[in-house]
C-alpha cells in the first residue's frame, strides 16, 4: 500500500461514485431511440445527469425531469426542473402537475423514458386529495427524524401521493414507457426506489397507517382522513402497468466492487460486509468497531491490510438539536467506539454528496480523531448525544465535502485496518 491511509480512502470513495456516472454507464442500457413522439420524464439527485446521457446518445429530446437544487446539468431539450431534497417544497409540487399533465397528453403510438433514482420521493410531489403541500412538508420531516426504515417512509409517502406507487406510469397510458433506476435503497427493490413512480403497489393506507403507529409519528387530521380512504396506488394488475418496462441499471454493489477492485490493486484484503446493510448508524459502528478490533488484535507484522467495505442505509433517531447525518454518525460512534485504536482509519459518505441535509457527503476518521477534538475542547461523547456529528466533525477537519455528485448509489463504508 503506497498511499496514505486517509488518501486510499478518498480514492475508493472517489471510485465508488465514479462508477455510478450516469455518464459512464447510462447509454448502453438505451435501446435505439423510438419513431414517433419521445418524452423523457425523470426525478432524482441523479435525474438531470441521467437526461444529459440520454441527450448524448439521442440527441435532443422533449421532455422534463426534477433534480435538486445544484444538481441541474445543461439538457438540449429536456427541460431540468429544480427542487427541494429531503423535504418537499412548492417547486417539486409545480413541477410534478408539469410533468403530469404532459404525461397525459400523452396517446397509444407515444413512448416515455423516465429516469428515476434516489432523492425523487422528495422532488415528485402531489398530494392526495385533502392533503395540502405543509401538511406533506410535516409528515416528512417528521418520517426523516423518526428513525423509521427508506421502505417505510416510502409506504408511507405513496398513500400520501398521486404520483407515487406506480401512478406516473398510469398517467402515460396507453403510452409505452422504459424506465431506468438508479438504486439507492437497500435490496435493490424497484418498488422502493424513488417511491416506485412507475412500479405496482400491493400495500394499503392501513399498512402505512401501521408504520405511522409504529415509529409514533403524529400526523394532521387530514393525512388521518387520506388513510382511512381509498388509496389511489396503482395495484400489480392493473392494466395501465402492462405497457411499462422497469429496468434497474445501477446498483451500490457494482460502485463497491469497483472499490473493492481498487483497493485490492493496492494490496488490501477486502471483505464486503454486504451491500444493504440498515439499522441505526451508532448501533451499526459500535458491531464495526468490534469486528475492527478483532482483525486488528489478529494482524502479524507486515500482514497484508484489510479493508472492510459496506453499503446500505444506516438512520438515525433525532433526539438531540445538532446537524448530523447517518454517514458522520457512523463515524462519530466508530471513533468513540475505537478509543484512538492504532492502524484503524474509516470513511463514511452518502455518494450523492449529501449526508442527511447537510451539503457534506461524510466524514473521515482515524486514531487521532478523539485526540483533535480533545485539544480543540469539543466532547466527541456530547456531539453524539446531540446528533451534532457534522458540528463535530466541521470543528476538527474531519468532513467530506464533494459537492454534487449527480448520481445515488446510497451509503459507502471503508474501515481500513493495519498491522
Amino acid at each position: 500500500m503506497t498511499l496514505p491511509p486517509e488518501a486510499l480512502l478518498r480514492a475508493l470513495f472517489d471510485r465508488a461514485v465514479e462508477v455510478a456516472d450516469p455518464m459512464q454507464s447510462l447509454a448502453r442500457h438505451l435501446p435505439p431511440k423510438p419513431q414517433g413522439r419521445v418524452v423523457v420524464v425523470g426525478a432524482g439527485k441523479a435525474s438531470a445527469r441521467m437526461a444529459e446521457a440520454v441527450e448524448a446518445a439521442w440527441g435532443p429530446c422533449e421532455g422534463l425531469v426534477i433534480t435538486r437544487y445544484g444538481y441541474e446539468r445543461p439538457c438540449q431539450g429536456i427541460e431540468i426542473a429544480i427542487a427541494a431534497h429531503p423535504v418537499p417544497d412548492a417547486a417539486g409540487l409545480a413541477a410534478t402537475a408539469r410533468m403530469l399533465a404532459l404525461l397525459e397528453s400523452l396517446g397509444d403510438g407515444d413512448f416515455v423514458l423516465a429516469l428515476i433514482s434516489g432523492g425523487a420521493s422528495a422532488l415528485l410531489v402531489a398530494p392526495c386529495a385533502g392533503v395540502s403541500l405543509a401538511e406533506k412538508q410535516a409528515v416528512n420531516a417528521a418520517l426523516l427524524a423518526s428513525g423509521a426504515p427508506i421502505d417505510k417512509m416510502n409506504t408511507v409517502r405513496k398513500h400520501l401521493s398521486r404520483v407515487k406507487g406506480g401512478q406516473l406510469a398510469a398517467a402515460a397510458y396507453p403510452a409505452r414507457m422504459l424506465t431506468l433506476l438508479i438504486s439507492d435503497v437497500p435490496g435493490d427493490d424497484p418498488a422502493m426506489i424513488g417511491s416506485g413512480p412507475t412500479v405496482a403497489e400491493p400495500s394499503t393506507p392501513a399498512d402505512a397507517r401501521a408504520i405511522l403507529d409504529h415509529w409514533h409519528i403524529a400526523v394532521p387530521a387530514s393525512v388521518e382522513a387520506a388513510l382511512l380512504g381509498r388509496s389511489t396506488v396503482i395495484a400489480p394488475d392493473d392494466p395501465r402497468l402492462s405497457r411499462v418496462q422497469n429496468q434497474l441499471y445501477a446498483a451500490p454493489i457494482q460502485s463497491l466492487t469497483a472499490a473493492a477492485d481498487l483497493a485490492r490493486a493496492a494490496g488490501c484484503e477486502v471483505r464486503l460486509l454486504g451491500d444493504a446493510v440498515e439499522g441505526e448508524a451508532r448501533e451499526v459502528a459500535r458491531a464495526q468497531a468490534t469486528e475492527a478490533l478483532r482483525i486488528k488484535a489478529s494482524l502479524p507484522a507486515g500482514a497484508a491490510p484489510v479493508l472492510l467495505l459496506s453499503g446500505g442505509e444506516l438512520t438515525v433517531t433525532r433526539s438531540g438539536d445538532g446537524i448530523g447525518g447517518p454517514n458522520a454518525e457512523f463515524c462519530l460512534a466508530l471513533a468513540l467506539a475505537l478509543q484512538g485504536a492504532s492502524g484503524i482509519h474509516a470513511l463514511a459518505c452518502d455518494t450523492d454528496g449529501v449526508d442527511g441535509a447537510a451539503e457534506v457527503a461524510g466524514a473521515l476518521i482515524g486514531p487521532q480523531t478523539l485526540a483533535h477534538a480533545q485539544r480543540a475542547d469539543i466532547n466527541a461523547t456530547a456531539a453524539l448525544a446531540r446528533n451534532d456529528a457534522h458540528g463535530f466533525f466541521a470543528a476538527i477537519g474531519g468532513q467530506i465535502v464533494t459537492g454534487p455528485t449527480l448520481t445515488n448509489v446510497n451509503d459507502f463504508r471503508a474501515i481500513l485496518i493495519t498491522a
